[in-house]
């Protein structure tokens, strides 16, 4: 299918041919009828791509302190690499959407095949959304007209956060879609308003959907809202513009009057003057796109919907009444349209958005023939593969960041053949696909496990996910390389053991690469010479994640210990190599993760991780100490290894770190290669996975 895309470094759009996304539990699966382009946003997001790099920087001087951080605590190499991973993903454009339903998941309730829909899909053939953010569009509603319901909604939330009433006076600051959508609500409720842009076409739109408008460039318009008001001062401000400029933030806050009220919807500077907001106490609030429920993984992307009778007026909500507006012809919309233009010729519709030529509402318009609008979950690439020897083609299950920056180039290095790439969604193992030379890409995970060429199958997935794949490649008698962790439950782990001791000499292992770093292979060396009773500290300081990130979800994620700790616990096998005899947590009564674990070895030794969420970036991500024989190993963040008391070894220094990435996939390779056995015994990964889940149980009771 086609999908309007563009990419980051350059700002250039592209017509790409993806595959046609999977629908999952809780989505609806749509073929689009018409899209919207978002002018203000998606210019902005053009001229992103297109700025040079210290505009980036001037623009996003968080970004570039997060970027400065990096670079102290991991190097150049490393911070290099990671911000061109970022921006070398393509960006797929787009937010509003009308089609028909053509396929609905799990638990879909009040959607159904064959419904007409809006929803914040993006500019492709095919799109899935969330349930919460779909709604039918009324049998009157014009296509053209529903196209517009995000973009109302946008309007909307802002105007129920200024709170108007019947009478008030309320200024509307940049007439564009969302501006003169804005117009129309607010007279709709009763409402005198003034409409301020520059553009002469605009003001006489909003003058058509009665409001009063002025020229910025020719009236002063902190005067003509005085005049509007009678001198007292309008009741709120709607800032609709996108700038970089303070101005209209500093205008909006002179023409209120006492206890006036301002929300800003656009994009606007924020040096804001105190002495403005302090004499009349004036509130002022940031809108948050389409309402509540906006960002919140519970109701976006798991359907968990809020109470109507504690929240009103939700996202999808918000969808529905401008809806309704629509139908009851109270919104006209049609003025609004400026230009359309078939999907086939998207990137000529972004060359509009980007000219100086005055657009306003470009749609984008899709083939109403179902059989031309193609639905294929597999696409070749038209890579040709390179023949390599038998036992090292590939197939990949997930395209995420870290597949997609690490362990994707790292197959490829290692002579893989790279055959297929799975992703949910489509764009993203395009993406990979192009990148790192498969020769096919798909949305159907089928693919990969069925293709007789794949004799190894990469899991990248979601962790809540991975003992399922493992466990299908294992029946389609496929060598198995899972990112860790290995599975989140205990059945998961006896399905595994049980599955794994079926298929002799399959080569089955986790994604465990920090026994491969370079430093930890030359610290195992070091020890060896030392068979005594070892004592092993790890510290973390791993730093907080949002109590809404998926890695913190007891079920898609397993929770941090789960999903990350395991890696240490590994790492502390391979050194002492040697089984856990014992461990125990002690932890922090904080929100987010702040333990120590200790294991007590068969042979006497011991270990302590420390892994921290409340420390600073700045501090170096990883330490581990090995005390040993009355010598000491000290390992700083994988790029510093430093002997005390070690006859003829004093440190071990790389310019770049190396967790042992490269190495780890390279030993995977060479085993299926070679007929060797697993680089990791399954009975380690099994152990490992064990002692990870019962600390994980621990620090639940």
């Amino acid at each position: 299918m086609k999908q309007v895309l563009q990419s980051l470094n350059s700002g250039k759009t592209e017509l790409a041919e993806v595959p046609c996304p999977m629908v999952d539990e809780g989505q609806v699966l749509i073929r689009t009828h018409r899209t919207l382009i978002s002018a203000g946003t998606e210019r902005a997001l053009m001229e992103f791509g297109q700025a040079t790099w210290i505009e980036r920087a001037h623009r996003n001087p968080d970004k570039v302190k997060m970027v400065l951080e990096k670079l102290k605590a991991d190097g150049l190499a490393a911070t290099i690499a990671a911000v061109g991973n970022k921006l070398s993903r393509p960006h797929p454009m787009g937010y509003c959407n009308v089609g028909t339903v053509i396929d609905v998941g799990p638990g879909v309730i009040g959607l159904r095949i064959g419904d007409r829909v809006a929803s914040n899909g993006g500019h492709a053939e095919v799109v899935c959304v969330p349930q919460n953010l779909c709604v039918r569009v009324p049998s009157g509603v014009l296509d053209e007209d529903a196209v517009f319901t995000v973009l109302g909604a946008i309007a909307l939330h802002g105007i129920r956060l200024l709170q108007p009433s019947l009478g008030e006076h309320i200024v509307v600051i940049g007439l564009g879609l969302i501006g003169l959508l804005a117009v129309q609500l607010l007279r709709a409720q009763g409402c005198r308003v003034l409409g301020i842009d520059f553009d002469s076409a605009r003001l006489g739109l909003a003058k058509r959907f009665g409001a009063e408008a002025i020229d910025l460039g020719a009236v002063d318009p902190v005067s003509a809202a005085m005049t509007l008001a009678g001198d007292a001062g309008v009741d709120g401000v709607l800032i609709a513009a996108s700038t970089s400029s303070s101005a209209p933030v500093s205008q909006a806050a002179k023409m209120c009057r006492r206890r006036g009220r301002i929300v800003l919807v656009g994009v606007t500077g924020l040096d804001l003057s105190r002495a403005d907001f302090y004499q009349k106490e004036l509130s002022f609030q940031v809108s948050c796109s389409y309402g509540p429920g906006r960002y919140d993984p519970e109701y976006e992307e798991k359907g968990h919907d809020y109470p109507i009778g504690y929240v009103r007026w939700t996202e999808r909500r918000n969808f529905e009444a401008v809806l309704e507006m629509l139908a009851e012809k109270r919104l006209e919309v049609g003025p609004l349209v400026s230009h359309r233009v078939p999907i086939e010729h998207a990137e000529r519709a972004y060359a509009l958005v980007g000219a100086e030529e005055k657009t306003l509402g470009i749609v984008l318009e899709y083939s109403s023939n179902d059989e031309e609008s193609p639905h294929a979950r597999t696409l070749p690439t038209g890579t040709g593969g390179t023949p390599v020897a038998k036992g090292q083609t590939v197939g990949f299950v997930g395209s995420g960041d870290y597949a997609n920056s690490v362990l994707m180039p790292a197959f490829k290095g290692a002579g893989a053949r790279l055959k297929v790439v799975a992703s949910s969604g489509g764009l993203t193992g395009a993406h990979a696909a192009r990148r790192h030379g498969f020769e096919l890409t798909t949305t159907d995970a089928g693919v990969v496990f069925s293709d007789q060429e794949v004799a190894a199958v990469v899991v990248a997935t979601r962790n809540d996910s991975h003992a399922r794949y493992v466990l299908r490649a294992i029946e389609s008698g496929k060598h198995v390389f899972v990112e860790k962790p290995l599975a989140l439950t205990e059945s998961e782990i006896d399905a595994i053991e049980q599955a794994s001791k079926t298929r002799e000499g399959a080569v089955m292992m986790v994604g465990f690469n920090r026994r491969f770093a370079p430093h930890v292979v030359k610290a195992k060396a070091l020890l060896q010479v030392l068979p005594q009773p070892m004592s092993l500290v790890m510290t973390v300081n791993a730093g907080a994640v949002p109590p809404e990130h998926w890695t913190r979800d007891p079920k898609s994620g397993g929770g941090r210990i789960i999903g990350e700790v395991c890696h240490f616990i590994d790492l502390f096998r391979f050194l002492v190599g040697s089984p856990i005899a014992e461990h125990k947590l002690t932890q922090a009564a904080t929100s987010d993760v702040c333990a120590s674990i200790s294991l007590r070895f068969s042979d006497g030794s011991m270990g302590t991780i420390h892994y921290l969420s409340n420390g600073h970036r700045a501090l170096p991500k990883e330490r581990l100490e090995v005390f040993c024989g009355g010598r000491v190993l000290q390992l700083e963040n994988f790029r510093m290894l430093r002997g005390f008391g070690w006859p003829g070894f004093r440190s071990m220094k790389l310019w770049r770190q190396d967790k042992g990435q490269k190495a780890c996939v390279e030993a995977f390779v060479s085993a299926i290669r070679d007929g060797t056995p697993s680089p990791i015994p399954l009975s380690e990964l099994i152990e490992v996975a064990r002692i990870t889940l019962a600390i994980a149980a621990a620090a639940k009771a």
